[in-house]
């Protein structure tokens, strides 16, 4: 019994002083630190709650967070949503009757992206998209503060072409098949 006694006073004792050496380490705020600098864990000392939005961590440069993608740079190529390994990205494309453009690094763009959607609730956020695009269209940018309730709000949209563009280029491509039919039947 007065081991039991003895041992249970020994643990509280113990739990108190972590406690205690929290408390009073808490009295101290934790420096802002590069995450370059050397030993930058070991330096990590005082109260780990920071003051966000006025203090915000500093992130790696090869950190890898929200997915951006500059449409007018797409080829639509469905690369990305090919390599993807849990199927976030979709992609609707529609054919052109012709050359449509060129993108920053001169690639001829052949296709209309009617939808290019990513669900950013299902990201994992791997980086396997932004390696196999051949134009660098999606990129990783360095925000990672995105927050909803609503969850259909983690679709990012990022197809410009409304309902009535995309059912016109469609009518456009079918007329074209059409015409192209019609002249292989006449020879």
């Amino acid at each position: 019994m007065l081991k039991r006694t003895l041992h249970a006073f020994t643990t509280a004792l113990k739990g108190l002083t972590i406690t205690l050496r929290h408390f009073f380490a808490a009295r101290t705020a934790r420096k802002e630190l590069d995450i370059k600098q050397e030993n930058y864990f070991d330096k990590q000392q005082g109260v780990t709650t920071i003051q966000y939005p006025k203090q915000k961590i500093p992130i790696p440069e090869v950190a890898r967070y929200q997915l951006d993608v500059e449409i007018d740079d797409c080829i639509v190529c469905d690369l990305c949503a090919k390599a993807c390994p849990v199927d976030c990205i979709s992609i609707e494309a529609i054919k052109a009757t012709e050359a449509i453009g060129k993108t920053s690094d001169g690639s001829v763009k052949r296709l209309y992206a009617a939808k290019f959607d990513i669900d950013m609730a299902k990201c994992l956020y791997c980086g396997l998209c932004t390696v196999v695009c051949p134009t660098e269209c999606i990129t990783m940018t360095n925000n990672y503060d995105r927050s909803f309730t609503d969850p259909s709000d983690f679709i990012y949209k990022f197809s410009k072409m409304t309902e009535e563009e995309i059912e016109e280029k469609r009518a456009d491509w079918a007329r074209f098949q059409a015409e192209k039919e019609a002249a292989k039947r006449k020879t």
